[in-house]
């Protein structure tokens, strides 16, 4: 088949849970179809792309992120009713570039990656092709979900009520645009059974599939380079609203535990982009913020623990699949392991409340063969069923229901 994936980011390099699942699409999908990928470029980033996606397209075009102020977004969100997300990436140039596309080149399937790219589905529908393509909306999350766990966590806090109607607001817009473009695309991709659920509340009759993040082992078992040592591991972009109240929950809430018993105890913050929000943490003994790093495997090599204190959120955390991957022990709630058939003390442990994490995360720090037997039911776990080797055909099933 000609696919062609629309992504929010360009797939490379793999720096945060979006790349890296578009990236690992693309590998699998590549060896036995035709990919294309139109995408975005942020401002960091040169048009010319990595190695790894010249070999693996046929061929790639990128626009940068369009410039988004204050007011602009202010005033999108005052005139119309669409989401927030919904306007994040709007683009006439790359409107424009996707138009042309489709204009040249017939495609079997064109893929949406979330929803920051459904904006564009007007364009591909307008597009005057030989075949009707076939169009797949890839829902990295339930965003509806998220924001409503959002406005329910801040709701808690009176210094967070303002982002409490923010995500208010977001909650409700959200549930009528993704009702709407579940009802016109052909076919929905969620990242788990909770998602999925979430999602046909919206649009009971509308096609979903599930196909969850997964993790390419090899690329983590067989790391042989330097560790980074530090007993507690948390990775993630960390200027993703999840990532921050998952990382202010633990320093706040239950460090002071962990503290208290092991004053020694390092913890590790890996991800780019910190949030300022995050700046409260870094004058607290043991804890680092490393902002972007180049490979988060060094670190994942050297943690002793893997944490996901996540409180808000939907999908298959990536994050999660890698620890396990390489071997880590996990401490995580039961939001964070969401979408994931695991059972409290066979994969990982569960806890969520503060005490509760805590003593988890003690009593693995203090005892090495049952971390490291939690640690071998992970990697087993990861490897019987998030392998994108499995996976992917999962997907060219759905595509093959179009034919």
């Amino acid at each position: 088949m000609h696919i062609l994936l629309l992504t929010p980011q360009r797939p490379y390099p793999l720096h945060q849970g979006t790349t890296l699942r578009n990236f690992n699409l693309i590998k699998e999908l590549a060896k036995r179809h035709a990919v294309s990928v139109l995408t975005f470029l942020e401002p960091d980033q040169t048009r010319q792309p990595a190695a790894p996606l010249i070999q693996l397209c046929e061929w790639l075009e990128a626009v940068h992120v369009p410039p988004r102020s204050t007011a602009l977004r202010l005033r999108q969100m005052v005139i119309t009713r669409r989401p927030d997300m919904s306007w994040r990436l709007w683009s006439p140039l790359f409107a424009e570039r996707l138009k042309n596309c489709l204009a040249r080149q017939s495609f079997e399937v064109i893929q949406i990656e979330a929803i920051e790219m459904a904006p564009y589905l007007p364009t591909i529908e307008s597009a005057r092709q030989g075949v009707r393509p076939m169009i797949v909306y890839d829902a990295h999350n339930a965003e509806w979900i998220l924001q409503k766990r959002a406005c329910l966590a801040d709701l808690k806090n009176p210094a967070r009520w303002l982002a409490a109607v923010y995500s208010w607001v977001q909650w409700h817009r959200l549930r009528r645009y993704e009702a709407e473009l579940l009802g016109r695309v052909d076919h929905t991709i969620a990242m788990s059974a909770p998602d999925k659920v979430a999602l046909q509340e919206l649009s009971p009759q509308s096609p979903i599939t599930v196909v969850p993040n997964g993790v390419d082992l090899t690329v983590y078992s067989q790391f042989a380079g330097k560790a980074i040592s530090y007993d507690l591991l948390f990775t993630g972009k960390m200027d993703f609203r999840p990532n921050i109240d998952a990382m202010l929950w633990f320093g706040q809430r239950v460090w002071p535990f962990i503290q208290a018993r092991r004053p020694q105890t390092t913890l590790a913050i890996v991800g780019q982009r910190p949030h300022l929000r995050l700046d409260i943490l870094r004058v607290i003994p043991g804890v680092t913020i490393t902002g972007y790093v180049e490979d988060v495997r060094p670190y994942l090599a050297g943690a002793t623990v893997y944490v996901a204190p996540l409180r808000v959120g939907g999908g298959t955390r990536l994050k999660l699949m890698e620890a396990m991957a390489m071997g880590k022990a996990i401490v995580s709630t039961s939001v964070g392991a969401e979408g994931f058939p695991v059972v409290n003390g066979r994969e990982l442990r569960l806890a969520d409340e503060p005490l509760a994490f805590a003593e988890a995360v003690l009593e693995l720090l203090d005892k090495p063969i049952a971390r490291a037997e939690l640690a071998q039911r992970g990697r087993a776990f990861a490897e019987a069923n998030y392998s994108w080797g499995v996976l992917v055909p999962q997907l060219e099933q759905v595509y093959n229901l179009w034919g």
